[in-house]
C-alpha cells in the first residue's frame, strides 16, 4: 500500500514539475490543490524513503520540547541572530522548485496551516534568513528564497547599522549580482565596505520579517558615481542548495494589553 501511494504522489509530482518548468501554465491553483491532496501522503510515504533522516529529524523536535537534550542542530537554529523569544514552528525542506541566476526560487516544507504557517512568514535557517512563505496548504507551504525576484527586504549594514534594501534584481544603475549573490542598495547617505554584517530592519508587528535576522556579508562595493547613496553585492548566508531543517517565524505574543476603555453613554 505504502508503495502504491509513493509511486503515485512521484508520478503526480512530476507533471506538475514538468508543466511548471515550462512556464506555459499558470499553476497556481493546480499547486493549492496537489498539495493539499499529497501532503499527508508525503508525511506518509516519507519515513519509509529515508527512515535515518525521520529519525534524526523526530530527535531535533524532541530536543526543542525539553525532551532530550542533545543539541546540534536545532540549537543551532534556535540561537539565530533575531530569534530569541520568538515563537516558531520547525519544519523540514521537502522540495525544490526551478533555478534562476542566483540558484533555486522556492522550495516547499512539511508544516502548514494545520501546523499554525501563515503567508507573509519568515522563514530562517541556523545561518540566517532563508526567505518568507508565500503560500500555505493544510500540511505543506512554498517558500519564496532570498534572491529571488520578488523578494526585498529591508536591512541594516555594519555596525553603524546604515539603512538598505537586499534585492536578487540590481538596484537602478547598479551592475547585475552575480550568481551567488544579491544587491544592495542603501537608502541613506552612509558608507559600507566588505566584510559588513548585513542583517534584516524588521517589518511592523515582525511580518514579513523580523529585525535582526542575518542576511549575509557585503562582497564588493560600487564606486557609486552619479548616485545619492552607494550600491553593492551581498553573500547571502544561507546557501539554498543545502537546506534542510528550517524554522517558521510565528506572530509574537503581546506582552503589554491594550487598556481597556469605558464608553461615556449617551445622557
Amino acid at each position: 500500500m505504502r508503495r502504491r501511494l509513493l509511486l503515485t504522489a512521484l508520478a503526480v509530482t512530476s507533471l506538475v514539475v514538468l508543466v511548471d518548468l515550462s512556464g506555459a501554465v499558470d499553476l497556481g491553483p493546480v499547486r493549492a490543490s496537489a498539495a493539499t491532496v499529497l501532503g499527508p501522503l508525503e508525511r506518509l510515504v516519507g519515513p519509509a524513503r529515508d527512515e535515518g533522516r525521520a529519525a534524526e529529524l523526530s530527535a531535533t523536535v524532541d530536543a526543542m520540547l525539553g525532551e532530550r537534550g542533545d543539541g546540534g542542530q536545532l540549537d543551532a537554529l534556535l540561537a539565530a541572530p533575531g530569534l530569541d523569544g520568538t515563537p516558531v514552528v520547525i519544519a523540514q525542506v521537502v522540495a525544490v522548485g526551478r533555478s534562476g541566476p542566483a540558484g533555486p526560487e522556492r522550495v516547499t516544507i512539511d508544516a502548514g496551516s494545520r501546523d499554525g504557517i501563515e503567508v507573509d512568514r519568515a522563514v530562517v535557517a541556523a545561518e540566517g534568513l532563508v526567505g518568507r512563505v508565500v503560500s500555505v496548504a493544510p500540511w505543506t507551504s512554498d517558500v519564496l528564497l532570498l534572491g529571488g525576484p520578488d523578494v526585498a527586504v529591508g536591512v541594516r549594514v555594519g555596525a553603524d547599522g546604515v539603512l538598505g534594501e537586499v534585492s536578487g534584481s540590481a538596484a537602478a544603475g547598479a551592475p547585475a549580482p552575480e550568481p551567488g549573490s544579491v544587491s544592495l542598495a542603501l537608502v541613506e547617505r552612509g558608507a559600507m565596505a566588505p566584510g559588513d554584517d548585513v542583517v534584516t530592519l524588521g517589518s511592523v508587528d515582525g511580518r514579513p520579517y523580523v529585525p535582526g535576522v542575518r542576511i549575509g556579508t557585503v562582497s564588493d562595493v560600487d564606486p557609486g558615481v552619479g548616485r545619492l547613496a552607494a550600491t553593492g553585492r551581498v553573500v547571502p548566508a544561507v546557501d539554498p542548495t543545502s537546506l534542510d531543517v528550517v524554522a517558521v517565524v510565528l506572530p509574537p505574543a503581546r506582552t503589554t494589553p491594550r487598556p481597556a476603555v469605558t464608553p461615556s453613554g449617551a445622557g
